[in-house]
């Protein structure tokens, strides 16, 4: 079994903004491999699914960004898991848009959500980065990250968060080279 956590803040308000597209490609692989209903569990919504025949449980936290790691932590002592059961998805600013890359371990590079996931489960687990890009200036990242994706980005958007869903086997099986790959693959031919 594994724990495959998306991060993103909860509320209507927050939906369509950049720094909640982990709920969002979380949200579209529940979705394409029909997993079950969404239930109210470890401080989050939690639902069961399969994803290439494997049992995973997907996890969005309730807790708000920052405290992220409260619901994983939660669900990991629920599941008797390891942190390397954990995949989190994730927006990244230090990424082009709508490009992926996936890495085992490693630092926060200033996200709050990791940084408290981090605390609570320590790094040993596997994230998925989900580029936003930079503004160009730090003094704009806040309010990037806390804006909502522009309408000329919501085709990419689509067709990033479908091609992790249905690309999201390999993920499953740990081949996660063939995952990136894959999906590379699949929006170059766009």
């Amino acid at each position: 079994m594994q724990l495959w956590v998306g991060l993103g803040n909860p509320g209507t308000q927050y939906a369509l903004h950049r720094h909640n597209i982990g709920f969002m490609a979380a949200d579209t692989i529940a979705d394409v491999h029909d997993f079950g209903p969404v239930q109210k569990k470890y401080l989050g919504w939690a639902q069961d699914g399969r994803v290439g025949g494997e049992k995973i449980v997907m996890l969005k936290p309730a807790t708000f960004m920052n405290d992220s790691g409260q619901s994983v932590r939660a669900a990991l002592d629920f599941f008797k898991l390891a942190p390397e059961d954990v995949t989190v998805f994730y927006d990244e600013l230090d990424l082009d848009p709508f490009k992926l890359k996936v890495r085992r371990g490693g630092g926060t590079a200033g996200h709050n959500g990791i940084r408290s996931i981090d605390k609570h489960i320590g790094a040993e687990f596997r994230r998925v980065r989900l580029g936003i890009g930079h503004p160009g200036h730090k003094d704009r990242v806040t309010g990037h990250v806390l804006g909502n994706f522009a309408k000329s980005e919501m085709d990419p958007l689509a067709d990033l968060l479908g091609a992790v869903a249905a690309e999201a086997p390999w993920l499953a099986k740990g081949d996660d080279v063939r995952f990136m790959n894959d999906i590379a693959l699949r929006l170059a031919g766009d």
